[in-house]
Formats: structure tokens, C-alpha cells, sequence
């Protein structure tokens, strides 16, 4: 529709004739009636000639001539060519401000979006050439450069691969990938934010808990409003006709029965055919029979379906005014009020759900129609019309002849003089879409038609070309009433016929020697394109070219041109007329031809930056952002005008000032149908003068029409209250951001020139949205260019940034009825994330001013007096500890030191037959078990084999490596009978070699085990091709298959000499990838053994199910540690099963009646997300859990509150009781700190406020309350731990409910480490820390997990009062972005429920840019939907910029055995370039 803001100046030097078959061909592509092939392929015959004269153009002319190729230039030949046609001085003007604004860009890049592969048409990524050197950037987010970044020192250099494989993909510890391309496209979006955006915004001092968002200051410098106060613009008064007739269908009356013959509108086919001629006769008498019909023969049981004053729906194509007609007059003589509404082609239609709710509010329960309307309409099965999606019921009438009666020769309807009751009513869709029924009333009707008489000077048996919708607006007014008023006679052009013929409506006026026609802009526009047959035409006849949108800001540029082209055909300047109309207020203003009293037209050149800040300021063409408007004439005859302030009550504006244009005068609509409140807002105020008094006595209307009044009293539009953005306190008009969006190569990128502007709120302040229609021919470069170039044409000409830029395939924008884009469904469609668009360029670190202050850290005070501050407040030091041991001994026995192998002897000699362990496979049966004697021979067998065969030394290292199963814990038991030290060892799994066999490899090598134990099967693996693939075989130590064991016992079993001894080494791979070793001491092996059993009360006559991986942590401890040492029987289930049968695990604690039972978070997973709908069957086969007293979830992190909720939900039919689920927490340093046991009081479940938590502060909050994130407590400390709070950089003890590290003290700590992969230093102080302040004396270990306590008012076992400690996280996890501390999981949770295609989310930093990677459960069309709303919520909910959004597959995160996210993995694949995103979005 204004396509063609672009262009610059014409190519004189090719042939009139050529120059129209040129834009013929255009118009036939813009329309979709030829392919892009066939178009290139015509213009370029058409064009062979004359390429030289082409390449010889003025390089001013050329868009950009080092981005057009030579097969290009003819586009912009042909764009040139068009352009003069189109061109006017406000178009070329907008069109050279674009280009000169581009010009000031050139040189800045901006990294590209990456797309997959099969999501590409052709592949774009490598035609962006990186940067040279890739070096860790400054911080860009707190915009102070050159701010050194503190982080927890990160021990970062391995992430499970030891630095000997592919150091190409690992070199990442740094932060710096090798040459990877993701890499140096952040690397390039760095630089370009880099560039400082706008002057900073005043920053203040964040209170502590109110985190102020920034407030836009206002410039000191911006204009204001300096004229006096504004006079009231009255209008000629309306002139006295002496036969005027008193109601509108007295005139029809009157035509009607004097003039039967006189033609009354004329309507035509797609080809332009007069098809039929309505007389006022025929116009008359098909009009009384409706009536009569409606009021006689519509019954239901012998009552009259319709009483007078009833809405009644009139659904019309546009191509069938006359029965419109027909039916309109017939419901006015019936005193039905008519409803005119567009025509629903499906259950879907844009807008169609708002236009049923208006049916609705307005009583509408009948539809009329056209018989061949109604068998298009979509019908049900049982052959009636549907109804449609939020529509009242309606019965539907077909008005053809055949269905009316003839009314008996005695019966007249009964005319009435205009009276204030409805007339009609006419729909109009407000900004956020809902549609509100516009009542006017008879007499305004009347007055209306009186007001447009005068004005237009309408005189009897004219003719009118109408190419508007003859339904509601311009088109109702004047073709529809006025002209009946008048017996004029009306043709009317469909809208079907412009888009096949858009001359047709010249042809008309020519053919008809039409006196007035009315037009839209884009007719205009279009005739322009096609002007081949123009030169027989002639529009000298016009007296009067009625441009129904002269206040849109483009609709100069096409009165200009139009001007330009026909004024050789007779088309006389002061013909042309715009004028101002609104739904409420009707027309407004309207420009007159000198003999009827109008005034030469105005053009204004007003400054954009000035129009922003409501003031008028006239400026020079010369500058880029300025807007050029033209009049739109007078205020109406009998109408008053005044311009009233935009926002508060209705003060009237100064002369200088830009305001809603308000009318009073009884011609305009009286109410919104139904809605008093808001009726009385527009259409009853009351404009007030600077001192507070009423300016008249007469209430006035917003017209919703921005503008001033100008020189000659001339009214000026400047944009609509619907179309404003607020930004940053400045204004904004959709409509200009679109023209400026359009003067960017339209013809080249923009399909038919669809483009939506629309604005969204996110962090409290409105942001830019455009949208726009790609053509099906564009490539990934094209679009990615137009869209940067768009950025910098808006930013240099609106001096605003656009927050989102998304394309959306050709043809995929919901459509408004006349073929216009509906806004505020497409709107809708971005905000729930189903626009589908193909490319998206998000700009947040440039619109965003508004986020609060970074938060700078004060200079803290010491841990002493932050202690006795705390004792002053009477806060108690946080310290909590589990039970005494040394009291809850039972006997002599247990209180003497116990090794383990003692313990697994005593008991083979004392219950030699008792089952200790049951091994379950996939199907729930036994694979495999061990009684006391049956584990203490095997082991004795393992220890004879390591002395014998392998020719171990005791203190040698051992390393196991087994699927889970008892030979694990025999081999742990053997290694222990021989001495040697064992390292359990997760197996490589046979499909993925290549990522979990260097894992394998590494464990060996930094544990220095001399020996691995392991199975046949796995034996070959280590030893074949695949492994070699992976890492360097050669370099295994010796490997020994335990089935190949002499069958021997040793000789004597080894002893350790002292309790502090090594008894294994525990090694696993943390969330953040860090490789650890601890070591672990017979004592603290047998502690905490002790601790567990006292915890769970497990003696030999209990029964235990455990759902854990055996390798590590107190996963490994329940496996091979505690069965032995309490002698309970343990059901072992090894979590791998339950990918293959996901309730296996559930129905084992049923069938064995398990009261205590441990599982991770996977499992629950599993179980929750594959037994969903299962539930019904479990019951059925018996499935009970009522027999569950705590089922405990081992982890290291922060208690998964979502996830043990709906699993207790889920699994309460079955018998699980709420209060069982708990949750256990260990860390590397002490592997079991917390666990909820048998006894003691609930889990307790406090809020905290999250964004305290950022500032390390708690803050307790009531449930439901903004930024509440609910914390649980992590179960109950273990007997004989001790725990406190400690400051992370002071090292001093907190307050209760203070946020610090928890540390721990125990006889079960680990002893230290083995070895830290990389960066031993670091850790030294983990194992033995000690306060600062205080108790100085004991000995901590630092668990790197930061928590608090509270003290409860629940009591424990003793007596006391119960301490809670709460986990919120890791330390080495955190994000340290603006100066806060933000948890991966916060973020996390926020991003996945901002959309129901998000499977999994991770977040993790790179140089303080936030990377977003998320697994789309969706197709690969619906990804990009994602980026804004994830971009939105983070911002929203976290005040922080997501720098990157990466778009993977399921699956891609990866998650280690305990159900963590490896962050740190991900980061390095995605830095190395190895993930595969379906998309990467680069927010600028």
C-alpha cells in the first residue's frame, strides 16, 4: 500500500512505453500474478537494450551500489523508474533522509543470526567474514568499560577431558574458543555494543530492597510549547434548505415514488461491467417489501421475531452494494437498527472473535445476507451456517427477491422526522483489537448528511465514483445516505476489480463524466502503477477527488504524485480534497475547491524530534528527521473544533501544541453501544481553559486524531491516539515508523509492502515491535541486511531504537477485511509466541535504558562487629548441629572404632546366610544377590587376584570399573581385603565412546591407579578400535577381568594400621566440570555409615530400595558402604532399567513393602514425565506406596520443590503420603550433611524474595507474594555434623536467616582432596577453614554451597528447637552479572515457563554476555517465536539483558547421573562451536 515511500529519481533515459511495461510488470508481481522467475525474466528482454545507458546512472541514485550485483541493477532501474511516477517532495524527501541516515552507518556490522542448515534456503553463515583476533571482550553490560570482572575463582581448565585430547575444542578455559565461528559473531556483537548507545541515564544509589528501575529524566533541553492559549474553531453554519426533508427515507419517499427511473447506484463484476443499475424506484419498493417481511413473516410459535429498536446484522461482500443497500433502507423503515460487519470466510478470521463479542453486547440474533453469501459461508454437518468462535447464536436471512412478500396494497411503513433514537450502528476496532458499536443517531444521520451536502456542494442526479467500503466510514456517509439524500446516482468500484484493474476507477470517472469521486491513498497509489491506458482518459469532468485518509502521514505524498501524472489529463490541482474522519466523530474536517469557500491548501514541514514531545516546530526539508503533513481542510459546517491535551482532564493546547482534535456539533456519533463508562469519556468532555472553566456549555467528542490548527484556520492531522508509542516519555506515531521502515528498498524485500508497528510493554516501559512480510525470493543476506538497515534509518530519523524486528513469510499476517494488516492480532500472536516469523533481530542492550543501577559493592563491615551487630539485634549466631553420637550408642560394641572389612567378617561368621543385597533388572526380578558369606568369599577371591595376578602392593591405587551390580561391591570389598586403595568408575558407554570414555581415562590417569578391575565385556571395549579413536590406549595400566580370578583365598586380610588411613577415593565431575578426588579414611567411612543408620533407624531386619548410580557420593556410600555396616537388606535398582521400564523402581518398593527408600532427581523425573497417565494401570496391578515413610532425594544442589510436589501429587493415588518425599544434601567435602530419616518433625517450606537473594541478602516473604521463590529445607542435619553460616569473603559467622556459605564440620568430612583436576592451590583451605571471628579453634570444611539456617518453631527428637537449613545454591554456579549474583536455576525456571515449546533451559555467562540455550519440543518453523519471549521474561522477572539465545534440539543440554545440568560443558560446545542450534539470536 505505500510500497513506494522508496525510490529516488527517474532514469529519463529509457522510452515511455518501456517505462509502462515496466511497471505493469511490477504491479503483476506485487499482485502475485506472475512468478519472481517469470518477472526477471521479462524485465530482463525488456531492458537488454538499454543496460549500458543503466550502468551509467548518477551513483547518487543507486541505493547502495556496493551491494547491487549486476543482475540487481535492473531493480533498481526499475525502481528509479516507478519512483518519479510515486515520487513527491515528502516521498523522494523520507526515501533521501533513509539513504542519507544509512549513509552514516556504513561501516558498522553487526553479527548475523545463524541458522541451520535444513532451516535455510541457502546457507548464509559464511559469507560473514569473523573479525581477525578473538580476545575475551570488556564488560558491555554495566556500560563502564574496562570493569574487571570478579568471579569465584573458576577452576575451569579440564570440564572431564584431560588437556592431552583435542585441544582444539577444550582450549576454553579463558573463556576464549579457537577458532570457532559462534565465537567471533559474539566477538563481533561486542564490538558493536561497545559503541556508546545514548548519553547514560542519571543513575542513583538501588535501595535495599526496592529495586528502583531507572526513571526517565527529562531533558533539559527539549522544546516546549511557547504559543497562547488556543480559541475555539467554529465552523460556517449549516445553511437552510427550504424543502429539506425531515428524516433521510422521507427523501427515499420522495425519489422513490417522483423519480422511480432516476439510476441510484450502479454496481460492477471483476471486469469492470455494469452489471445492474438500481433506480430510486427499485430502491424504494424492495425496501418496503424487506420491511414488511421482517416485521410479518419472521415468527417463532406466532410471535414476531424482531420488535422496533432490535440490532440487526447485515453481513454484504463488497461486491454487492446493491443488496446492501436494499437491506440498510429496509431495516430503517422496519425501525430495526442495522449492524453492517464484514463477511467471515472461516471459524478463524482475524478479529472475527471481537466482532462476535460486539454482536453479543448488542442483542444481534439475526443476520441478513445474500443468497450466494450464505452458501459460502462454512457450514455444520447438519447444512446450517456455524457458529462462530465467540459469536452469538444467529439465525440467518437470505433478503434475495424470492424470499420477500409482496405487502398488501393497504400497508405503508410508517415514517417518522429524525428523532434522537439509533439509527445504525457501525463497528470500530480499537488498538488493543476489541470492537465497540458506534450508535448514531437518526437525527445526526440526518445532520450528517446535511453537513457533507454543504460541504461537498451535492446537487441533484451527480454522479459519484465510490472505490471505498460501502459498508461503514467514508464510504456509508457519502455513497449510501448523503447520496440518497441528494438522488445522486453512485457507482461503486469492488475491491476485487482494483486489484485486477487498479485504473478502473479513472476509467469511471471518464466513462461516467463523474463530477466526485472517493478514493483512498492507495487507490491513488496504485493507479499510478498502472498507467497504460491513461492517455484517453480524462478527469476534467472532477470537481471534487475526496481522499477519505488525508490524515495518514503518507497519503501527501500520494495526492503529490497523483497530481503530478494526471494533471496533463485534465485533473485540476484545487480538485483534490483530503479529509479527516473518525468513527466516533465522523468526518472531521475536509478540504473545499475554492467555490465552495475553501482556502488554498497548507503544507507544513514539522521537526520529528519536536512532534515527539507534543510541540510544533516548523523546520527545513533539508533535515533528516522532519515530517511533512498537508492539510485536511476545514472544520465541518454546524461542527465547533478545539485541540485538547492528550493526557489528565481536557485542558485546551496552546497554538503550538499537538493535541486530540475534539468536535461538538450534532452530526457525530452519540454512544458506544452498551458502554456508558467509556461513552462518557469520548463522546461527553468537557475542554477546560487554563484557568479550569468550561470552554462551552456543549459537551465535545475526541475524535481520536491528533493535530493542531494551523495558518487559514486549516486543520492539521499529525497521527492517531491509537497509533502513539510512549518511549522514554517522546511519542511516537506507528504510522511514520512504518513510512521510514517502507522507504528502505521496499519493492526489493517487502512483500505488497505489509508492514505492522506496534508496541509492547516489557520492563515497565512501552518497546518498538515491527513486523513485516518477507518475499518468498529474499536470502538469509538480504533479509539480515534490510533489517539492520531499517534499525539505523529509524534510530537516525525517530531517534528511537526498535526493540524487536521479526520477518514473517509472504502472506502469513493476519489480514484486516480490506487486505491491510490487523495490528493488534498480530500483536497477539508475537505476545503468545505463535507468529512463527523466519528471521528476528532483537535490540535490548540499545532500547533497554531503564534497568536499575549496577549494584556496587560497599565496602562491607568486619565479621566483628557484624557479630555483635547480630548479638545486639538479638540475632543468634547461625549454628545448628544433628544429634550427639556419642550418647545414642546402644552398646560397648559399636563404640569401639570399626573398620568395615572387620565389619562384613563379623557378619559372614555371626548371619552367614542373611541377604544383604538384591540386584533388580528391568523386568523386576532378581538378577543377582549376596548374602554375608557369599560377599565377604567373593571379595576375599578379588584380594587374592590384585596380590597374585596383578602383583599389587598395599596403599596401590584400584581402579573398578563395572556396570552397577554386586561385583562392584565385591570387588570395593576385595580391594579393601588387599590393601589397596579402590576408585569406583562409571563404565564408558559403548555408543558414545567419544565423550565418555576421556572421562574414563582421566580418572585412571589423576588417581594413579596401577590396576583396573573390571567385566570381559568392558575389557574389550577399553582395549578396541572405537577406544582408540578416543584416547590413547596404549597407555592403560594393567586391566583384569574379575571372572577370570584364581580361586583362592588370601592369605590374611590387610589391617590398616590406623583408623586415619585411606580407605578410597570418591571421584566425580561437578555441575561447573570440575574433576575431584577426595579422600576418604576408614573413620570417616565407619562415621558416616554410623550417622546414616542412626538417621534411618536401618537394622538387619529392615529392607531399603535404592534407585542411585553407585559411583560417587552418598550414592556410592548406600550401595557398597551401609548394607554391610547395619547389616539391612538393600534392593538395588540400577537407574539405567527405568529407561526401559519406568516403574520398575516404584513397583519394587510396593512388591518389598519399602519404608525407606533413595532415589535422584532423574528418577523422579522419569517417573513423573513416563508414568503420568499411568497411574490407573499401576493401581490396577497392585501398585501400593502407602508402605512409604521417606523416600529422600540425593543432591547436591538447591531442593527441586516443583518437581518433589507434582511427583507426591502425581503418586497419590497410589498410596504415597505428602509428608514422605524429602530431599538429602552432601556435597564434594562431606558427602552426606543432610537427610530427613525416620524421626524428627516435616520438611519445612519457607519464601524468600529473589531479589534480595541477588544482593546475598534473605528476606522472608509471604507465599504468592511478587519475586517469592520457595526454598525447602534440605532434610535434617545427620548426627554428629555441625554446620554454620559463614561470610563468603570475610570468612566471619552470619546471623540466622543470613545468606552466607555453609560449612560443615564432622567425623564423616572427606579428608581432603586427591587431587582437584588443574588448579590444586585453590582448594587448599576447602578441608580446613576457620572462622575469623569467634570460635577460631574449630575446623570447618567449606562446602561451596551457599544457604542459611533458621531456627523453626517446631521442636526435633531432643526436645530443642528445630534449625532448618536451607540450600539456594552452588557458589561456583552463580552468575555475576550487574554487580548481583544470580542463580542459573532463577533464570532457568523463568525461561521455561515462558513458553510451552521450551523442553529445557540453561543459562551460563560468557565475557558478562548472558547466553540463553534452550531444547525447542516443537517444529523448527515455530523456533524463532521464542527469542523475544524469552528475551522479555528474563528481563521482566531478572532486570538483566540476554546477550545471546541459542536454539537447540532435545537432548542437547547435558545432564549428568544425578540429574544436574553440566552448564560448563554446554558452554564450552557451544563456544566450540559444536551444538548444532537450530538458531543462534545475536540481541544487539
Amino acid at each position: 500500500m505505500m510500497a513506494e515511500r522508496g525510490g529516488c529519481a527517474l532514469l529519463e533515459s529509457l522510452p515511455v512505453e518501456i517505462r509502462e511495461s515496466l511497471a505493469e510488470l511490477e504491479l503483476e508481481l506485487s499482485e502475485g500474478d506472475i512468478t519472481q522467475k517469470g518477472y526477471e525474466k521479462k524485465r530482463a528482454k525488456l531492458l537488454a537494450r538499454y543496460i549500458p545507458l543503466i550502468q551509467g546512472v548518477d551513483p547518487s541514485l543507486q541505493t547502495d551500489t556496493k551491494l547491487l550485483g549486476k543482475s540487481q541493477i535492473t531493480t533498481t532501474t526499475n525502481k528509479q523508474q516507478r519512483s518519479r511516477s510515486t515520487s513527491s517532495r515528502d516521498e523522494r524527501f523520507r526515501s533521501e533522509a533513509v539513504q542519507a541516515a544509512l549513509a552514516k552507518y556504513k561501516e558498522r556490522k553487526m553479527p548475523m543470526p545463524s541458522k541451520r542448515r535444513s532451516a535455510l534456503v541457502q546457507s548464509s553463515v559464511e559469507t560473514y567474514t569473523p573479525p581477525e583476533s578473538v580476545s575475551a571482550p570488556p564488560d558491555v553490560t554495566t556500560g563502564l568499560l574496562g570493569n574487571s570482572h570478579h568471579e569465584r575463582p573458576q577452576v575451569a581448565s579440564v570440564r572431564g577431558v584431560p588437556r592431552g585430547f583435542n585441544s582444539s575444542i577444550l582450549e576454553t578455559a579463558d573463556g576464549v574458543p579457537v577458532n570457532s565461528r559462534v565465537s567471533s559473531k559474539i566477538q563481533q556483537l561486542l564490538n558493536t555494543l561497545k559503541r556508546p548507545k545514548r548519553p547514560p541515564l542519571r543513575e542513583f544509589f538501588v535501595d535495599d530492597f526496592e529495586e528502583l528501575l531507572e526513571v526517565q529524566q527529562p531533558d533539559p533541553n527539549q522544546p516546549k510549547a511557547e504559543g497562547s492559549e488556543m480559541a475555539l474553531l467554529k465552523g460556517e453554519p449549516l445553511g437552510v434548505v427550504s424543502n429539506w426533508p425531515p428524516s433521510l427515507l422521507t427523501a427515499l419517499h420522495r425519489w422513490g415514488t417522483t423519480q422511480p427511473k432516476a439510476p441510484c447506484l450502479t454496481s460492477l463484476d471483476t471486469t469492470g461491467k455494469a452489471v445492474y443499475t438500481l433506480t430510486y424506484g427499485k430502491l424504494w419498493s424492495r425496501s418496503v417489501k424487506l420491511a414488511y417481511t421482517l416485521l410479518h413473516k419472521l415468527t417463532s410459535k406466532n410471535d414476531s421475531l424482531l420488535k422496533p429498536g432490535d440490532r440487526v446484522a447485515l453481513v454484504f461482500p463488497n461486491s454487492d452494494p446493491v443488496m446492501f443497500m436494499v437491506a440498510f433502507y429496509g431495516c430503517l423503515l422496519s425501525d430495526l437498527i442495522p449492524v453492517p460487519i464484514e463477511v467471515p470466510l472461516t471459524r478463524k478470521d482475524a478479529g472475527s472473535q471481537q466482532i462476535g463479542f460486539l454482536l453479543g453486547s448488542c442483542g444481534v440474533s439475526l443476520a441478513l445476507t445474500t443468497d450466494v453469501c450464505q452458501k459460502g459461508l462454512p457450514k455444520a454437518q447438519t447444512g446450517e451456517v456455524v457458529t462462530f468462535k465467540g459469536w452469538p447464536r444467529l439465525a440467518w436471512f437470505v433478503i434475495d427477491g424470492k424470499h420477500l412478500m409482496k405487502p398488501p396494497k393497504d400497508w405503508y411503513p410508517h415514517i417518522r422526522d429524525a428523532s434522537n433514537d439509533p439509527a445504525y450502528i457501525e463497528y470500530k476496532t480499537s488498538k488493543e483489537g476489541s470492537t465497540m458499536g458506534v450508535t448514531v443517531s437518526q437525527s445526526a444521520m440526518l445532520a450528517h448528511c446535511h453537513a457533507l451536502t454543504q460541504a461537498c456542494g451535492y446537487s441533484e442526479a451527480e454522479t459519484l465514483i465510490n472505490v471505498l467500503d460501502f459498508k461503514r466510514d467514508a464510504g456509508l456517509w457519502h455513497s449510501v445516505l448523503t447520496s440518497v439524500m441528494n438522488r445522486m446516482h453512485v457507482v461503486s468500484i469492488p475491491y476485487a476489480l482494483m486489484k485486477v484493474n487498479p485504473l478502473s476507477w479513472i476509467q469511471k470517472v471518464n466513462a461516467y463524466k463523474a463530477r466526485v469521486a472517493l478514493v483512498k491513498s492507495r487507490d491513488m497509489h496504485w493507479s499510478l502503477l498502472a498507467q497504460r491506458d491513461q492517455r484517453d482518459v480524462s478527469l476534467g469532468s472532477l470537481r471534487m477527488l475526496i481522499v477519505a485518509d488525508g490524515a495518514n502521514p503518507w497519503s501527501i505524498s500520494s495526492c503529490d504524485a497523483f497530481l503530478n501524472v494526471f494533471q496533463s489529463r485534465g485533473l485540476r490541482p484545487e480538485v483534490i480534497c483530503p479529509c479527516a474522519s473518525s468513527a466516533e466523530a465522523l468526518t472531521v474536517s475536509m478540504r473545499r475547491p475554492p467555490d465552495l469557500g475553501g482556502v488554498p491548501p497548507g503544507k507544513v514541514v514539522l521537526s520529528m524530534n519536536g512532534l515527539s514531545y507534543g510541540v510544533i516546530r516548523a523546520d527545513t526539508e533539508e533535515k533528516l528527521s522532519v515530517l511533512t503533513v498537508q492539510d485536511v481542510g476545514q472544520v465541518m459546517p454546524g461542527a465547533t473544533m478545539c485541540v485538547v491535551k492528550m493526557e489528565g482532564s481536557p485542558y485546551l493546547c496552546k497554538t503550538d501544541e499537538v493535541g486530540e482534535l475534539c468536535i461538538s456539533s450534532n452530526s457525530t456519533g452519540t454512544a458506544y453501544y452498551g458502554l456508558h463508562g467509556i461513552t462518557k469519556n469520548i463522546f461527553e468532555t468537557t475542554p477546560l481553559t487554563a484557568n479550569g472553566d468550561p470552554v462551552s456549555s456543549q459537551p465535545f467528542i475526541r475524535t481520536g486524531l491528533l493535530g493542531f490548527i494551523g495558518p487559514e484556520r486549516l486543520v492539521f492531522v499529525v497521527g492517531k491516539v491509537d497509533g502513539q508509542m510512549v518511549i522514554s516519555g517522546r511519542r511516537h506515531s506507528c504510522d511514520d515508523v512504518v513510512a521510514t521502515a517502507l522507504a528502505v528498498e521496499p519493492m526489493k524485500f517487502v512483500y505488497r509492502g505489509r508492514i505492522a508497528v506496534f508496541s509492547v510493554n516489557v520492563l515497565h516501559d512501552e518497546r518498538i515491535v515491527l513486523v513485516a512480510e518477507q518475499r518468498p525470493d529474499s536470502s538469509e543476506e538480504d533479509s539480515f541486511q534490510w533489517m539492520s538497515r531499517v534499525l539505523q534509518a529509524i534510530d537516525s530519523i525517530h531517534q528511537v531504537g526498535v526493540y524487536c524486528l521479526a520477518l514473517v513469510p509472504a502472506n502469513t499476517l493476519p489480514k484486516a477485511p480490506l487486505g491491510g494488516i490487523h495490528i493488534s492480532e498480530t500483536k497477539q500472536h508475537f505476545l503468545e509466541g505463535s507468529l512463527h516469523p523466519c528471521n528476528v533481530l532483537m535490540c535490548p542492550h540499545t532500547c533497554v535504558t531503564n534497568l536499575p543501577k549496577p549494584r556496587q559493592k560497599q565496602p562491607d563491615v568486619g565479621p566483628a562487629s557484624m557479630i555483635v551487630g547480630n548479638l545486639v539485634a538479638g540475632k543468634r549466631i547461625a549454628q545448628a548441629c544433628g544429634r550427639d553420637v556419642s550418647q545414642l550408642e546402644d552398646n560397648d560394641q559399636a563404640k569401639k572404632f570399626l573398620y568395615l572389612a572387620d565389619v562384613l567378617q563379623w557378619r559372614a561368621q555371626t548371619t552367614p546366610d542373611h541377604l544383604l543385597l538384591l540386584l533388580l533388572n528391568s523386568k523386576g526380578a532378581v538378577t543377582s544377590s549376596a548374602s554375608c558369606l557369599q560377599l565377604h568369599k567373593r571379595a576375599e577371591r578379588v584380594a587374592a587376584g590384585l596380590l597374585e595376578k596383578a602383583r599389587l602392593s598395599v596403599g596401590d591405587h584400584v581402579a573398578l570399573v563395572f556396570p552397577p551390580g554386586i561385583d562392584l561391591i565385591a570387588t570395593f570389598f576385595g580391594c579393601l581385603y588387599a590393601g589397596c586403595i579402590p576408585i569406583t568408575v562409571r563404565p564408558p558407554h559403548p555408543q558414545n565412546l567419544a565423550t565418555t570414555l576421556p572421562t574414563v581415562k582421566m580418572i585412571v590417569e589423576v588417581s594413579k591407579s596401577a590396576c583396573i578391575l573390571t567385566t570381559q565385556a568392558i575389557m574389550r571395549l577399553l582395549k578396541s578400535k572405537e577406544a582408540a579413536a578416543a584416547v590413547d590406549i596404549k597407555t592403560w595400566p594393567t586391566i583384569l577381568d574379575t571372572e577370570d580370578m584364581p580361586k583362592k583365598k588370601i592369605a590374611h586380610i590387610f589391617r590398616p594400621s590406623s583408623p586415619d588411613t585411606l580407605a578410597y577415593l570418591d571421584f566425580s565431575v561437578s555441575t561447573t566440570g570440575i574433576l575431584a578426588g577426595v579422600k576418604m579414611s576408614h573413620s570417616a567411612c565407619s562415621a558416616l555409615c554410623r550417622s546414616i543408620k542412626l538417621q534411618c533407624e536401618l537394622y538387619p531386619s529392615r529392607q531399603i530400595a535404592i534407585c542411585l548410580d553407585p559411583y560417587c557420593g552418598l550414592g556410592f556410600a548406600l550401595w557398597c558402604l551401609c548394607s554391610v555396616y547395619s547389616g539391612h537388606q538393600s534392593i538395588l535398582v540400577p537407574p539405567l532399567e527405568l529407561e526401559t521400564n519406568a516403574s520398575l523402581w516404584l513397583s519394587a518398593v510396593s512388591q518389598y513393602k519399602v519404608r525407606v527408600t533413595f532415589c535422584s532427581y532423574s528418577v523422579m523425573e522419569m517417573c513423573t514425565r513416563g508414568l503420568g497417565t499411568q497411574t490407573g494401570t499401576l493401581k490396577s496391578r497392585g501398585v501400593n506406596l502407602s508402605c512409604v515413610r521417606t523416600c529422600m532425594v540425593v543432591a547436591e544442589e538447591r531442593p527441586r520443590i516443583s518437581l518433589t510436589q507434582s511427583f507426591s501429587k502425581l503418586f497419590k493415588d497410589l498410596g504415597l503420603s505428602n509428608r514422605a518425599v524429602s530431599t538429602t544434601f552432601g556435597c564434594r567435602v562431606n558427602v552426606a550433611i543432610c537427610l530427613q530419616g525416620t524421626a524428627g518433625p516435616d520438611p519445612t517450606t519457607v519464601y524468600v524474595d529473589m531479589r534480595a537473594l541477588r544482593h546475598d541478602r534473605v528476606r522472608l516473604v509471604e507465599r504468592g507474594s511478587p519475586h517469592s521463590l520457595p526454598l525447602m529445607e534440605s532434610g535434617k542435619i545427620l548426627p554428629g555434623v555441625k554446620v554454620i553460616i559463614a561470610h563468603t569473603e570475610t570468612k566471619g559467622p552470619l546471623g540466622d536467616s543470613h545468606l552466607g556459605e555453609v560449612w560443615v564440620s564432622s567425623p564423616h568430612n572427606a579428608n581432603g582432596y586427591y587431587t582437584v583436576y588443574g588448579e590444586e592451590a585453590l582448594h587448599a583451605d576447602h578441608f580446613n577453614a576457620r572462622l575469623s571471628f569467634g570460635d577460631t579453634q574449630t575446623v570447618w570444611a567449606r562446602t561451596g554451597y551457599l544457604g542459611f539456617l533458621r531456627r523453626t518453631e517446631l521442636t526435633d527428637a531432643s526436645g530443642e528447637r528445630h534449625d532448618a537449613l536451607y540450600v539456594v545454591g552452588s557458589l561456583d554456579e552463580t552468575l555475576e552479572l550487574r554487580g548481583m549474583r544470580y542463580h542459573p536455576i532463577d533464570i532457568e525456571t523463568s525461561v521455561i515457563r515462558s513458553h510451552k515449546n521450551i523442553a529445557e533451559c540453561a543459562v551460563f555467562t560468557w565475557t558478562n554476555l548472558l547466553v540463553v540455550v534452550l531444547e525447542l519440543d516443537g517444529p523448527e518453523q515455530e523456533a524463532l517465536d521464542l527469542v523475544a519471549l524469552v528475551t522479555n521474561v528474563v528481563l521482566e522477572e531478572h532486570y538483566l539483558i540476554v546477550g545471546v539465545v541459542v536454539i537447540v534440539d532435545p537432548g542437547v543440554i547435558p545432564i549428568n547421573s544425578r540429574g544436574e545440568k553440566q552448564r560448563m560443558h554446554l558452554r564450552d560446545g557451544f563456544l566450540a562451536d559444536q551444538l548444532d542450534p537450530i538458531y543462534v539470536a545475536y540481541n544487539m
